[in-house]
């Protein structure tokens, strides 16, 4: 699982445009992805990782990393 945190909803699309290509150019298809810059939250699922990118009002609610507190953070 990977978080990240965008400063406006232009940024949240463009860090979540940036990924999938990425991702796909690695040769890992994106299996599904989810949500909307507007909404402050937007997920993509490529099976062996899955990204969410929040906009920091979003992320500061869903708090999800908390759903796995010894996961290791990687800065």
């Amino acid at each position: 699982m990977v978080i990240a945190t965008g400063s406006s909803a232009p940024h949240l699309k463009a860090l979540f445009s940036e990924v999938q290509h990425f991702l796909k150019q690695q040769g890992s298809p994106c299996y599904r992805r989810s949500g909307a810059p507007e909404c402050g939250w937007m997920v993509v699922d490529f099976v062996d990782v899955v990204v969410h990118v929040f906009s920091p009002t979003a992320r500061d609610y869903y708090a999800i990393e908390d759903l796995w507190p010894n996961a290791p953070e990687v800065k």
